[in-house]
C-alpha cells in the first residue's frame, strides 16, 4: 500500500488508476485526431490540446471514484465493474456536455468528446478483462510473516481470504502461544534464525500478533527483523491500514497518544474545513431548495404533522445542538419521548420517508446546520444524546469521536450501513476513530465523493 496523505491506497488500485488516465487522455487524443481526419485539417503537436485532454479525463475519473469503481468487491468482478464504470461515464458525459457550453475554449467538441467516449467506455472495461486478474495476483499483494498462532493471527488469515486482500501471509510462527488457531505455524523454537527465515520467504513485512505481550514481546528477534530492511508492525496498526478502522479489541490508548495522527485541529486545516463548509453548504441550500419544498409537499400530503421537525444531537465536545430534518416517520413514532433505534422495514416509516430515507433527501437541511457551524460535511453522524449515554458506557473511546465536529456524511457512512444496535454501533466507531486519527483533507475530499456511491447504491437505509 501507499500512503497518500495519511490515508492507505493498495498497489493495484493506484497502478489501475494510472491505467485509467492514460487511456483517457489517449481516447479522448484518438478522438480529436478522427475527426481531424473527418474534415481534414491538421492536429498538430500533442501538447497545445493537453488542457482539453485533461478536462475530459479528469472529470471520468472523479466519476469513478464517486460511484465506487476502484473498490475492491468491484475490482473483482467484471459484471460489477461494467455496471459501475457504465454509470460513472453517464455522469461524466452530463458533466462534460455542461462544460462545452460553459468553457467551450478548454473542452472537447461535441463529435470530439462523441468519439472520445465510444474508444473510452470499451477501454476501461477492456483494461479490468486484460489486468484485472494479475492485478489481484500476489505479484501486487504485499508478502507477511505473521508472528503469532492465537486469535489474532487466525483473524489475519480470515483477512487474507477476503476478497480485494492487499497481503499474502507466506509463514506463520507460534510464539508458545497456550492455545494454536493456525496449525500450519511453525514453533519458534523450530526455527534456528527468525531474521534469517523472514528474509529467505521474502516477506516485506512482519506482523505481531501473540495475544499477551506483557514480559513476552521478543524484542530481539523484531530487532534483527528490523535491521534487515523488512518491516516490522503491530497488529492494531496493521488491521488500520488494511480496513480502513481502528480495531478496538486490541488498541490501547498509548498507541493512541504516541500516534502522528488525530491532526485535524490545526489552524490551517481547521479554516480550509470551514472555509469548504461555509461555501458548499450555500451553494447546495440554495440548489436543494426546490427538492426539500416538494419533499415537504409531498410528506404534507401523506401524513398529519409538520413537514420539518428538529432533533437534539450531541456535537463537538459534548455540546448538545439541534438538527433540522424533512419527517420520515410519522408524528407519533415515537409518542412515549422515548429515542428508539429505527429497525429495517421500519413501520413507522412513511411511504414517501421510505424513499427520501433513501437516497437521503430527509439529511438535506441539516446544511444549515453546517452553515452555522454547528456541523461540517463531513465528520461522525451526530446521535442523540439517550444513546450516546449508553453507548460510552458500552463502549471504549466513545466520547473521543465527539472532539472532531459531527458531519452530514462520514467514513462511516460510506464503509458500514445503517447503525441501528450497540454492535453496529461499535462497528461505526472503528471507522470514526479511524477518520479522527487520520483526517486531511484528501480523505474529506474522497469520502464527499463516494458519498454518490451509498445514494446510487444504498446499503441498509432505515
Amino acid at each position: 500500500m501507499i500512503r497518500v496523505f495519511k490515508h492507505y491506497v493498495p498497489n493495484a488500485v493506484l497502478l489501475l488508476g494510472v491505467l485509467d488516465i492514460l487511456l483517457l487522455l489517449a481516447a479522448a487524443e484518438s478522438g480529436w485526431k478522427l475527426r481531424a481526419w473527418q474534415i481534414g485539417i491538421d492536429t498538430g503537436p500533442v501538447w497545445p490540446r493537453l488542457p482539453q485532454l485533461i478536462s475530459f479525463a479528469g472529470p471520468l475519473m472523479i466519476a469513478m471514484v464517486a460511484v465506487g469503481a476502484y473498490q475492491s468487491d468491484v475490482l473483482v468482478s467484471i459484471r460489477q465493474a461494467a455496471m459501475r464504470l457504465m454509470v460513472a461515464v453517464s455522469l461524466g458525459v452530463l458533466f462534460l456536455s455542461v462544460l462545452f457550453f460553459t468553457l467551450p475554449s478548454v473542452s472537447l467538441w461535441r463529435s470530439n468528446l462523441f468519439y472520445a467516449m465510444l474508444f473510452a467506455t470499451p477501454g476501461l472495461v477492456l483494461v479490468r478483462l486484460l489486468f484485472g486478474g494479475a492485478l489481484g495476483s500476489e505479484r501486487f499483494k504485499r508478502r507477511i510473516v505473521v508472528l503469532g498462532s492465537g486469535g489474532r493471527a487466525a483473524r489475519l488469515e480470515r483477512l487474507e481470504r477476503m476478497a480485494g486482500s492487499t497481503f499474502v501471509i507466506v509463514g506463520y510462527v507460534a510464539m508458545g502461544e497456550p492455545e494454536t488457531l493456525v496449525p500450519q505455524a511453525i514453533p519458534r523454537a523450530a526455527i534456528h534464525n527468525l531474521a534469517d527465515h523472514v528474509v529467505k520467504l521474502k516477506a516485506a513485512e512482519v506482523v505481531l500478533a501473540i495475544e499477551e505481550r506483557r514480559n513476552s514481546l521478543p524484542l530481539k528477534d523484531l530487532l534483527r527483523i528490523k535491521t534487515t530492511g523488512v518491516q516490522v508492525n503491530d497488529f492494531s496498526a496493521f488491521i488500520e491500514r488494511e480496513t480502513g478502522r481502528i480495531d478496538l479489541q486490541t488498541v490501547n490508548p498509548s498507541a493512541l497518544i504516541f500516534s502522528d495522527g488525530f491532526s485535524s485541529g490545526l489552524i490551517l486545516t481547521t479554516i480550509f474545513k470551514r472555509a469548504f463548509d461555509i461555501i458548499a453548504s450555500l451553494l447546495l441550500l440554495v440548489l436543494a431548495l426546490p427538492l426539500i419544498l416538494v419533499t415537504a409537499v409531498a410528506i404534507k400530503l401523506e401524513s398529519k404533522g409538520p413537514a420539518f421537525y428538529r432533533q437534539q444531537r450531541v456535537g463537538l465536545y459534548n455540546e448538545p445542538f439541534y438538527i433540522p430534518k424533512l419527517r420520515s416517520m410519522r408524528q407519533d413514532a415515537e409518542i412515549a419521548g422515548t429515542a428508539i433505534w429505527a429497525a429495517e422495514h421500519d413501520p413507522r416509516v412513511t411511504r414517501v420517508g421510505r424513499i427520501i430515507r433513501k437516497v437521503r433527501i430527509d439529511e438535506l437541511p441539516q446544511c444549515w446546520s453546517v452553515l452555522k457551524g454547528e456541523m461540517s460535511f463531513v465528520g461522525p453522524r451526530p446521535e442523540r444524546p439517550q444513546f450516546v449515554a449508553d453507548l460510552e458506557i458500552e463502549l471504549p473511546y466513545y466520547a473521543e469521536r465527539h472532539m472532531v465536529k459531527p458531519g452530514i456524511t462520514g467514513w462511516a457512512q460510506i464503509n458500514y450501513p445503517y447503525g441501528a444496535s450497540v454492535d453496529d454501533a461499535r462497528q461505526k466507531l472503528e471507522y470514526d476513530l479511524y477518520y479522527a486519527k487520520n483526517y486531511s483533507p484528501f480523505l474529506d475530499l474522497l469520502i464527499l465523493l463516494q458519498t454518490l456511491r451509498v445514494v446510487l447504491w444504498p446499503a441498509g437505509a432505515r
